[in-house]
């Protein structure tokens, strides 16, 4: 019933604008579908050497779906759009075995689905343009965070204008924020919370338009506003800031600074700094959010050289031994926003209090040899403080590592080809055990 009600939704309407009148016809005749067909592989070996665990096992999941777009031309500035995203299991077995399914590519209780994930009205005039409708976001600390089948996507109104020289000025109110299927790889507190997901169980929302509050914290609030500039007036230099307000819940900045400079050599290094400032606001009644105060920071140095790309960055995240901060001083992000330099594939514990991270990457790109291709390698720490609030009173130091391989045919345009690989060591650890894994990543992406 739920895909009959959702496609019958996108059909009308698609409907709706096929009767439109006559001087909008070329509105619609002119308007082009688009999408992306994605398939998705992927399987976790797991060590969990808890006493009441499964020990080891082994999770596995494949999928295809995607989605399909229609967008009209603009009239008068004004266009229209709407596209329905879809999950497909493929030779899954048992769909209830949480040990055997990897939930992240599949729909509520591992079951396909489809729904209308787009439906928007936009309109442009000079330098200036308005989004309103269900749309995909990707700001700092709300976002697409597309890393499995589906992605997040909101319910928002967006202003933007770039009448200042080289500057970006935006304005929005994001009101329904519905979760992908990544989000579904977590259940609920602090570790869902700093890695971007709710402080409640969400695993059963996904594609669901909810309210931004009850999707965060479990209580219905008035959205989240936001405003932000960016300037990127001097060469190799990009600002920009970020004020998230929450109704009932906090009030997040964002800052983030990127230079990079080019010697005749053909030596480019490049630094980067972020800084995430977290504080409550208004009134709940949810013991986590009740107080909030936190900051993060972070630095990134690189360089290129020819086709390589090598990077160190470090990160720091507040604590806080209040017991009324239920965080403890974490930094949280529940709607999809992961912005950190420091995060791994996976693991992304450097959100959490107290926590100091580091990550080295570096990448090598094989156009020079003729061939679209691009292999990377990195490697994650995390050192966790005892507050840090997924193992309680308890610290140790989480690892992880992996490679990423991706690859555009020269002869199948439009298609990518992706390996990728993670494994981490003590993602969880206790006095009584821990939780590490092996885990590879196939996914294939055309786009049309």
């Amino acid at each position: 019933m739920r895909h009959t009600v959702r496609l019958s939704l996108l059909a009308s309407m698609m409907v709706l604008s096929a009767s439109a009148a006559d001087d909008l016809a070329g509105m619609f005749n002119e308007g082009k579908v688009s999408g992306q067909f994605r398939e998705f592989s992927i399987s976790r070996e797991v060590d969990d050497t808890r006493p009441a665990a499964n020990n080891d096992y082994t999770r596995r999941a494949n999928a295809v779906g995607g989605y399909i777009k229609y967008e009209t031309s603009a009239w008068s500035g004004v266009s229209l759009g709407a596209a329905a995203y879809g999950t497909f299991g493929l030779f899954l077995g048992d769909r209830t075995n949480v040990n055997d399914v990897d939930p992240t590519l599949l729909g509520r209780d591992n079951k396909n689905d489809v729904y209308l994930g787009e439906g928007y009205l936009q309109y442009k005039n000079g330098n200036t343009a308005f989004k309103a409708g269900r749309q995909k976001l990707d700001t700092p600390m709300a976002g697409s965070d597309d890393a499995r089948m589906l992605p997040n996507l909101f319910e928002a109104y967006v202003l933007s204008n770039t009448d200042v020289k080289d500057t970006t000025l935006i304005a929005a109110h994001v009101t329904r924020f519905a979760q992908g299927t990544f989000g579904r790889a977590y259940t609920n507190g602090v570790l869902s919370a700093t890695s971007g997901y709710s402080l409640v169980d969400s695993r059963n929302q996904t594609g669901d338009f909810t309210d931004m509050g009850k999707y965060a914290i479990g209580q219905n609030t008035d959205g989240v506003s936001a405003v932000a500039a960016i300037y990127s007036g001097i060469p190799g230099l990009k600002l920009q800031v970020w004020d998230y307000y929450a109704h009932d819940i906090l009030n997040a900045i964002y800052a983030e600074a990127n230079y990079g400079w080019s010697y005749a050599s053909g030596v480019a290094p490049y630094v980067s700094a972020q800084w995430i400032n977290e504080r409550d606001v208004g009134s709940n009644s949810v013991a986590a959010v009740k107080k909030v105060e936190s900051d993060f920071i972070a630095a990134k140095l690189g360089v290129k050289v020819a086709s390589f790309d090598v990077s160190v960055a470090a990160s720091h995240n507040t604590k806080d031994s209040d017991a009324d901060n239920g965080t403890h001083g974490g930094t949280i992000s529940p709607w999809g926003g992961m912005p950190a330099y420091t995060q791994g594939m996976v693991t992304r514990h450097q959100f959490m209090a107290g926590t100091d991270a580091l990550k080295v990457a570096a990448s090598y790109d094989w156009k020079t040899f003729g061939i679209n291709l691009n292999t990377g390698v990195y490697y994650t720490e995390f050192d966790m403080d005892k507050l840090n609030g997924y193992s309680t009173n308890y610290a140790w130091t989480a690892k992880e590592s992996g490679f990423d391989i991706i690859f555009n045919p020269q002869t199948f345009k439009n298609l990518q080809l992706r390996l990728r690989a993670n494994y981490a060591d003590d993602f969880y650890q206790s006095s009584t055990g821990s939780v590490s894994w092996d885990e590879y990543r196939f996914i294939a992406n055309y786009n049309f």
